[in-house]
């Protein structure tokens, strides 16, 4: 005997939770990138529309490092100039 129909909706069926993508992050050996590569995690516990901040976040910092490495190493200092002993009597 078919089940008499009914004028209810469905229930909608509850969106799947955030879930681990499970990608393997090869330490890099400078700290500060090790540490913006594991901000990624930080995604996995995020529903989809949360991800972009945690990858904005990432790709500014890697950007920040990046252009660190552009500019170089500071100028060495000069050196204040000797003291003149010409002056002799």
């Amino acid at each position: 005997m078919p089940e008499p129909e009914t004028d209810a909706p469905p229930e909608p069926a509850e969106p799947a939770g955030p879930a681990p993508l499970g990608v393997v992050r090869a330490p890099t050996g400078d700290p500060g990138v090790d540490a913006l590569l594991e901000r990624l995690a930080d995604a996995d516990h995020l529903s989809a529309d949360g991800h972009s901040e945690v990858y904005e976040d990432v790709h500014r910092g890697l950007r920040e490092t990046l252009s660190a490495l552009d500019a170089g190493p500071a100028p060495a200092p000069v050196p204040a100039p000797m003291p003149s002993y010409n002056h002799r009597s």
